[in-house]
């Protein structure tokens, strides 16, 4: 980060469209393949979304409050709609993509009072970016997508940009792709993409002027160095991801577990190792007996997002694929240079655990489509 954070002092620019910001947003734009002007960085991933939802839905309207979210992400997801002033909606995902399916939601009973839809990339899963642009066209809702943890996605061509539909992807620290807190829009159409960059500015674009609803969701310089240097050894750090995957798999056989019972990368972003236990009440069991030997495991998008308090109240579908997904894949712990003895460990006390709580197969979570 040093050459970086000297480049900040000789400019003293330290916000608002900095060097070093401006540079961030050429090199992801190349690295997505997309011209120059395609992406905008924000502060967060939250900020991102919010962003993007303004720039292209628009705050909510009286005649249309809801947004409609799958209820399997995380809650970040609602945050970001109700800053901008919609009611989330809450929709059961598909068992096969864990996201909403456009197909199923174009003959949903509420779209007539749905403002935006906001389909999320579970665990960083591509999905079909083009389906989505195909839904807005044919319902007229705009549709933006939480890409939150898709980086990789992007950038491996799994998934591609469509000029009618924004992602907003996540550059937390907990993702594949980090800089500590960041994030950024990713919209293949330079003078739409403006739009997010005026929204995360106050409404400004070439004038004091606010003209339009927004926020303060700029990224500083600091944040863009750490990116860049992080997208500097990004390679590297890509290539420990898959060596922890490898130890992790390596371990599985080591201890005789059942390989099939992972979900890791390509199947999902690297910076997530997921094991699928089939029983709610014995996932549980195997998380508890997990933490009792130091070791921390979670279930990243916890009960679903009707579980959480301040959601408990928000409208809702009838949600079993939600609660079957939310309860039976328990997130172990994952990092780029985790030493392969703590993966053994971790495998170690899974075993262990699981000789005490009998795990039991259930076929919707079981199988994944192929991804290409």
């Amino acid at each position: 980060m040093a050459p970086y954070l000297r480049q900040i002092d000789r400019s003293r620019m330290y916000s608002n469209q900095g060097p070093l910001v401006t540079a961030l947003q050429k090199r992801l734009a190349a690295r997505f393949e997309l011209a120059d002007g395609s992406v905008v960085a924000a502060s967060s991933g939250t900020a991102a979304l919010v962003a993007a939802i303004l720039a292209h839905a628009g705050p909510a309207r009286p005649e249309r409050p809801y947004a409609i979210c799958p209820a399997y992400t995380f809650v970040a997801t609602a945050a970001a709609v109700s800053q901008c002033g919609y009611e989330p909606y809450l929709a059961d995902v598909s068992p096969e993509t864990w996201t909403l399916d456009p197909d199923r939601l174009a003959e949903h009973p509420m779209l007539d009072r749905v403002g935006v839809v906001v389909p999320v990339c579970a665990y960083g899963r591509p999905l079909d970016v083009e389906g989505w642009a195909r839904f807005q066209h044919a319902t007229g809702i705009r549709v933006v997508i939480d890409a939150a943890a898709a980086v990789e996605a992007l950038a491996d061509g799994k998934m591609h940009g469509d000029a009618r539909v924004p992602l907003a992807l996540s550059f937390h620290a907990t993702k594949a792709f980090g800089c500590g807190e960041g994030g950024c829009v990713v919209w293949p159409d330079p003078a739409l993409a403006a739009r997010t960059m005026q929204a995360t500015n106050f409404g400004f674009m070439g004038s004091r002027n606010s003209q339009g609803a927004s926020l303060n969701g700029k990224m500083s310089e600091y944040h863009a160095a750490v990116a860049l240097a992080e997208l500097d050894g990004w390679a590297g750090k890509r290539a420990d991801f898959d060596r922890s995957t490898r130890a992790y798999r390596a371990a599985f056989l080591h201890e005789g577990l059942p390989s099939g019972d992972l979900v890791v990368h390509p199947q999902i972003a690297s910076n997530y190792i997921l094991y699928r236990c089939t029983d709610p009440a014995r996932a549980e069991d195997l998380r508890r007996v997990l933490e009792e030997s130091g070791i921390e495991a979670r279930f990243w998008y916890g009960g679903g997002m009707h579980m959480h308090d301040h959601l408990r109240e928000a409208r809702r579908d009838a949600l079993p694929v939600t609660e079957d997904l939310s309860r039976t894949l328990l997130g172990l712990p994952m990092g780029s240079r985790m030493a392969a003895a703590d993966i053994a460990r971790v495998v170690s006390a899974l075993a262990a655990a699981r000789g005490r709580v009998q795990s039991v197969e259930i076929p919707s979570v079981r199988t994944l489509p192929a991804i290409a």
